[in-house]
């Protein structure tokens, strides 16, 4: 599999150039691929990740109900 290939399968959980971290491990599993891999593919196209489950990364603000 490319990394077009897989970045055109991120698109769709792909929002204001953001990805949540779940969304970028789930991928990599249904992908085949590492989740560096993915996290590679996100710097190569200014994709941040999001929501990172460890904390590593910032909470996206979300609108409260």
């Amino acid at each position: 599999m490319t990394d077009e290939e897989i970045r055109a399968a991120l698109g769709p959980r792909i929002d204001q150039g953001r990805l949540a971290c779940r969304d970028a491990l789930a991928a990599a599993a249904r992908l085949g691929v590492t989740p560096a891999r993915i996290g590679h593919i996100c710097d190569a196209h200014d994709i941040r990740i999001v929501d990172c489950q460890l904390g590593c990364f910032g909470k996206r603000q979300r609108p409260r109900a």
